[in-house]
């Protein structure tokens, strides 16, 4: 603990923070020389993927519940790590939940929620999306005289996020520079309300759930169009109203958008050099060091690496997305002459170091080209370049489908 002025926020904090003792352990906050030697800074991970629950969100369901304590139900809507963190936490009280799903959750998720509740919990599975369930959470709610738990727009949640701050401060002081990943805002408020304008931060959002930004942009909280749910643990569509009167002075230069794609990247990297499992969202701080540059060279960082909760199934599609964005795969559609000898023809332009990933062709017999889609892997991206003069020389028509988002969606 440092010797800086102690605001009401930041002493509320440190208590919330001494009780979940009785529940768990601090996280640990580990330095990653890896890391370090990428970005000429010192880089330190807190790792909240380490927790009971492999989040941060059971800090903001303890504080929420332990300051609720005559609650006699309490109830949340969630497909995700704050189910869990609730689940895990009426356990812990001893008091009854009830937990909102949509149908649509995979059952990964909905069997690890039930397994941190037990019989302390009941799950129920309403509706397709994800705001059909919150409407259903609410009613149930108000019907049966409970107390609902937000996710994150919550000034008692945001005050048991702010629980990973202590820590920091506890073991290394303050820190030169925080990175934090941003869904609704929760632990980012935490952060910024208990260790103030003192250290640089960076707040990271997918680019597919940017609700943050789009806030500073308007000045105000305002719902997203879209929202791309990869990064589920992120992706959010917009940004807390208590959240946002924390957050609305950051700065658009304080925040970084990242492609969902790219996150895939370094969900890799830190898996197969690090040991490392995270899910999208936990792997947006330690992605944004690409884009900070001179900005942390020779500085503390502190990365928050928010949630491993990774369904190992996905791996495939994480792989997928990192060698796209990498230019090392690609997907195109050929028009093949129907000729004997015009396959080999098209055999004959791949390189040494590429490879066929993919291959369907339908022959129709009445008319001259058929269409084959083809997915292409090699080992550097520049391999692309020569592949591509090839099919030009040799007068082959294709079109380039990897970046057409409708496209891959039906055919990839």
């Amino acid at each position: 603990m440092t010797d800086r002025p102690e605001t009401d926020f930041a002493r509320r904090a440190r208590a919330a923070t001494e009780a979940m003792r009785a529940v768990f352990p601090p996280t640990p906050l580990l330095f990653n020389q890896h890391l370090s030697d990428l970005t000429g800074a010192e880089i330190w991970l807190k790792r909240e993927d380490l927790s009971p629950v492999r989040s941060y969100k059971l800090r903001g369901a303890f504080n929420a519940m332990r300051r609720h304590p005559d609650a006699p139900l309490f109830v949340c809507a969630s497909a995700g790590n704050h189910a869990q963190g609730v689940a895990f936490m009426c356990r812990h009280f001893g008091t009854r939940g009830v937990i909102f799903m949509p149908v649509t959750t995979p059952q990964q998720k909905i069997q690890k929620t039930r397994m941190f509740g037990g019989d302390a919990i009941e799950i129920r599975l309403v509706g397709d999306y994800f705001d059909d369930c919150l409407k259903a959470a609410q009613a149930f709610c108000t019907e049966r005289d409970g107390a609902f738990l937000p996710p994150f727009d919550d000034p008692l949640v945001i005050e048991g996020q702010a629980s990973v701050g202590v820590e920091i401060e506890d073991e290394m002081g303050r820190p030169d520079h925080i990175v934090v990943p941003v869904g609704g805002g929760g632990l980012s408020a935490g952060l910024l309300s208990y260790f103030g304008d003192g250290p640089q931060y960076t707040l990271v959002e997918p680019a597919g759930g940017a609700c943050l930004r789009a806030a500073l942009q308007a000045g105000r909280p305002v719902p997203l169009p879209r929202v791309d749910t990869f990064a589920d643990g992120a992706a959010v569509g917009q940004i807390g109203a208590h959240t946002f009167e924390v957050l609305r002075d950051v700065g658009l230069a304080n925040t970084l958008t990242i492609p969902e794609d790219r996150i895939c990247t370094t969900m890799l990297e830190m898996l197969n050099v690090e040991g490392i499992v995270l899910e999208p969202a936990g792997a947006l701080a330690i992605d944004a060091l690409k884009d900070l540059g001179n900005a942390i060279r020779g500085r503390r960082v502190v990365c928050i690496t928010s949630g491993g909760n990774f369904d190992f199934e996905r791996l495939p599609e994480v792989k997928e997305r990192a060698q796209r964005y990498s230019g090392v795969k690609k997907y195109f559609i050929l028009r093949l002459p129907q000729r004997p000898g015009a396959l080999k023809d098209f055999l004959n332009v791949l390189g040494p170091e590429d490879d066929i990933a993919r291959f369907e062709y339908l022959k129709k017999s009445a008319r001259n080209f058929g269409s084959v889609l083809i997915g292409i892997e090699t080992s550097r991206a520049a391999n692309f370049d020569t592949f591509f003069a090839q099919l030009d020389a040799q007068g082959f028509a294709y079109q380039d489908i990897t970046d057409d988002e409708i496209l891959a969606q039906f055919l990839i």
